[in-house]
């Protein structure tokens, strides 16, 4: 099992700039990848940006491409989202998750084995 715990949310202005981070603890071994997703209230969760492959690949969701910026610390098992340029519309509860299932889309919610509680991030 692999626990992830995020930290980073807060409030911030619009054009401001966040970084989050996600711990992974426990049989970190056993996964390649994680990934950083969303969910703002009344709508679906979706999928921000993910990273596999130790790092060497990265997806971005259209809404975030050349604004936010995903990487990892394989020595500290974390995973970081940089985001620049905040709009209101990136509101929202940001999950880190891991362990990609087999046959799933790399920003699909429904692909992942584990996740995280979650981080609010609030642009005004």
């Amino acid at each position: 099992h692999v626990q992830l715990v995020e930290s980073g949310g807060r409030t911030v202005q619009a054009g401001g700039s966040l970084i989050l981070s996600c711990v992974a603890n426990g049989d970190t071994d056993t996964i390649n990848s994680m990934g950083w997703f969303r969910q703002a209230p009344g709508k679906e969760r979706e999928g921000v940006a993910t990273i596999y492959s130790a790092g060497v690949t990265k997806y971005y969701a259209d809404s975030v491409k050349g604004r936010f910026t995903i990487s990892q610390d394989n020595a500290k098992n974390t995973a970081y989202l940089q985001m620049n340029s905040l709009k209101p519309e990136d509101t929202a509860m940001y999950y880190c998750a891991a362990g990609r299932k087999l046959g799933f889309g790399y920003l699909d919610a429904q692909g992942y084995r584990y996740w995280g509680q979650g981080t609010q991030v609030t642009v005004s």
